[in-house]
C-alpha cells in the first residue's frame, strides 16, 4: 500500500496497475529525513487499509513541483493530505494554499523542540485553514487517525473499523490497569 515517490511526476499521470485502488491519503514530508516520523502516519493507514501515497516534496526546494503536486491531488483521487515539516513548516500551508483539500499539519522536531513548527503550522492566517497535531511521532500518528476520521463520513466500513480500534484500545487500558492493581 505505501509508495515512496521521491519525485512527484508533475507532466503525465501516475501509472498505475489496472484493478489496483487508487490512494486516497497523500502523507507528504519535506525530506526523507522526515520519514521516521512520518512513517507513523502510514502504518495507522495500512493497519485500516487505507491506500495512500507517500511523498517527499519540499516546499522551498521545488516550489513549483509542491504546487503542482498540491493543484492535482484531488485530480489523482486524493481526498486528505498530511503533510509534515519542520522549522519554518511551511509545507502544509503551501499545499493548502493550492487545494481544497482537507491539509492536516504534522509539526516535526528540527530543532527547538518543534516549538518552531508547531507555531507555524497552528498559527495559520484565516482563510486556508491547516489542522495541526501534536509535534513528532504522536502527532503523525493521530494524523492518521484524523484522516481516517475524515474518509469515514462516508465511508460505514471505516466508520465500523474506527469503532473497533478504538473498543480495543479500550480494552488494552482496562487491562494494562488490572496489571497493575494486581501487583499492589
Amino acid at each position: 500500500m505505501m509508495r515512496l515517490e521521491s519525485e512527484v511526476r508533475s507532466q503525465k499521470p501516475c501509472v498505475r496497475r489496472p484493478g489496483k485502488p487508487k490512494p486516497v491519503v497523500a502523507v507528504v514530508m519535506g525530506s526523507d529525513s522526515d520519514m521516521a516520523v512520518m512513517s507513523e502516519t502510514a502504518k495507522v493507514l495500512e493497519e485500516f487499509a487505507v491506500e495512500h501515497e507517500v511523498q517527499i516534496v519540499s516546499a522551498h526546494r521545488t516550489p513549483d513541483r509542491c504546487r503542482e503536486f498540491a493543484c492535482g491531488a484531488a485530480g489523482r483521487g486524493i481526498k486528505v493530505m498530511v503533510a509534515g515539516a519542520g522549522k519554518a513548516a511551511h509545507l502544509a500551508g503551501v499545499i493548502a494554499a493550492h487545494t481544497t483539500l482537507p491539509v492536516i499539519g504534522v509539526p516535526l522536531d528540527a530543532g527547538m523542540g518543534g516549538l518552531d513548527a508547531l507555531l507555524s503550522i497552528a498559527q495559520m492566517p484565516g482563510g486556508v485553514p491547516v489542522a495541526c497535531m501534536a509535534v513528532g511521532k504522536s502527532g503523525a500518528k493521530n494524523a492518521g487517525l484524523l484522516a481516517i476520521e475524515m474518509l469515514a463520513l462516508s465511508d460505514g466500513a471505516l466508520r465500523r473499523k474506527l469503532s473497533r480500534y478504538r473498543e480495543r484500545m479500550a480494552r488494552e487500558v482496562e487491562a494494562k490497569s488490572s496489571q497493575v492493581s494486581a501487583r499492589k
